[in-house]
């Protein structure tokens, strides 16, 4: 099989989406491998920072156009109190059923190759080569892969599990009563109990998202069912059975994920093999910035590889952007975890909320020198 010179991307999430985006907006030939045949759900917040506006409207698209709802605040949670602080930039709420289609759709019309219905089933490499197997028998086969597929590992290539491996993630969409939707407002709620925590805040359409994230050894404790790990979530935190009275559940179950490698940044890479999103750094749901990190690897990958570097380089490059940023992120995420009462600074100092929502974000220092590089790219 001879290799194809234009690049493969296994996965069309946003991380994925956008490499496609930023080559075909270059004129480069670029095929997309999505294992979808249509849109759908997925474990995720749901939230979009400012690094994810800039992106997106890097490339044409609108978070406000597609029907996302402004956030404003975060508000924590606890059985003892609530403290709430402006976020430090402007933030939206979408889901991503609209932003991964929009970004696909997208893709496509700028001229990618997007193949639905696309199962991945291994990725071997031979003869300075990437060949993409699918489980229907077809085959891809190129001289530079993408991976880009999200939580899920392709088979022979596996994430190590991270620092904070241990937690498992369950996503509902909620109808909320009138008098709930307008308590939430504009915010993102974090609530922390022993053992996770949540995050809720409303989407498109009138719905709410929440987020449960819980260690193993509460979820066997809870039953590991879904109602039961609810209820278990209700009972330690009042605030939040409170919010649910009334709602309504808006999916036949929920979506869940398990062996997230938190905290994994990948440093290293092979020739020709690309990993972005949550291939490439995974950060924990509580910072809101998975999309972003996503985004920007898309956006960094491209960059890198419009300039003619390869993907070693990128994936050290990308390493050294994020991996302050990832690792401080799993660090509180594991302290929530273990101790929630060290929640209970935020009352000596409110500023804190800021102060963390700063530092676990990609930096501008990161968000320039891709710039850089896909200037140069550009010009060269």
């Amino acid at each position: 099989m001879i290799a194809d010179e234009a690049p493969l991307i296994l996965g069309g999430g946003p991380a994925g989406s956008m490499v496609a985006l930023k080559l075909a907006r270059a004129g480069r030939q670029v095929t997309l491998l999505e294992k979808s045949k249509e849109a759908h759900d997925k474990v995720c917040g749901d939230f979009l920072s400012r690094e994810s506006l800039g992106y997106l409207e890097s490339v044409g698209l609108s978070p406000e156009t597609l029907g996302a709802v402004p956030i404003r605040t975060v508000r924590v949670v606890t059985p003892k109190f609530q403290k709430e602080s402006a976020l430090p930039f402007p933030a939206w709420s979408l889901t991503r059923r609209v932003l991964d289609e929009a970004l696909l759709t997208e893709a496509a019309r700028q001229g990618a190759e997007v193949v639905r219905d696309a199962h991945v089933a291994s990725l071997l490499h031979e003869d300075a080569a990437w060949i993409a197997v699918l489980r229907d028998g077809r085959r891809w086969c190129a001289r530079n892969a993408v991976l880009a597929t999200g939580k899920l590992d392709v088979n022979g290539w596996p994430r190590p599990e991270g620092t904070q491996p241990g937690l498992v993630a369950f996503k509902m969409y909620f109808c909320l009563s009138e008098e709930q939707q307008t308590e939430l407002g504009d915010a993102v709620e974090l609530a922390f109990y022993p053992g996770g925590y949540t995050g809720l805040q409303r989407v498109e359409s009138g719905r709410a998202n929440l987020t449960i994230l819980v260690d193993g050894r509460h979820l066997r404790a809870s039953g590991s069912q879904w109602t039961a790990v609810l209820q278990s979530v209700l009972d330690a935190s009042p605030h939040l059975q409170h919010r649910l009275r009334g709602a309504v559940e808006m999916l036949p179950k929920p979506l869940t994920a398990s062996r997230i490698p938190y905290g994994h940044v990948q440093r290293d890479g092979e020739d020709g093999l690309w990993r972005v999103g949550d291939q490439a750094a995974v950060i924990p749901s509580l910072c809101g910035d998975g999309t972003a990190i996503a985004l920007h690897c898309g956006a960094l990958a491209a960059a890198c590889m419009l300039r003619g570097d390869g993907a070693p380089a990128y994936q050290r490059r990308l390493h050294r952007q994020v991996s302050t940023r990832v690792g401080l992120a799993t660090g509180i995420s594991r302290l929530m975890v273990g101790h929630p009462a060290a929640s209970d600074c935020l009352r000596v100092f409110p500023g804190l909320l800021r102060t963390v929502a700063m530092l676990t974000r990609i930096s501008d220092s990161a968000l320039e020198e891709t710039r850089k590089i896909a200037e140069q790219a550009t010009k060269g």
